[in-house]
């Protein structure tokens, strides 16, 4: 399967006001809704919560992620609950 480049702020954008996985570089995962990305792209999520090895070790409610840290960011596909995207 290949992969096509994506240009970043368009995407970001579109995933603006929706659920998102977000990986970090050392490991952890941070669930929650995209509530704004700055110029920098810097991610700020609301209703969040904090995986680490898999396992759920809190809600966070709203935080701001620094862009340099994220390993990646994807969305939640609408019809899967954002609890049930551990499984993926």
């Amino acid at each position: 399967m290949a992969t096509v480049p994506v240009n970043p702020k368009p995407f970001l954008n579109n995933l603006t006001g929706k659920s998102v996985i977000v990986k970090l570089k050392w490991g952890m995962e941070y669930k929650g809704y995209l509530v704004s990305v700055d110029s920098y792209m810097n991610l700020q999520l609301a209703n969040s919560e904090e995986y680490i090895d898999g396992q759920f070790t809190g809600n966070l409610g709203e935080i701001l992620i620094r862009c340099n840290n994220v390993l990646y960011l994807r969305g939640v596909p609408e019809d899967e609950d954002i609890e049930d995207a551990e499984a993926d």
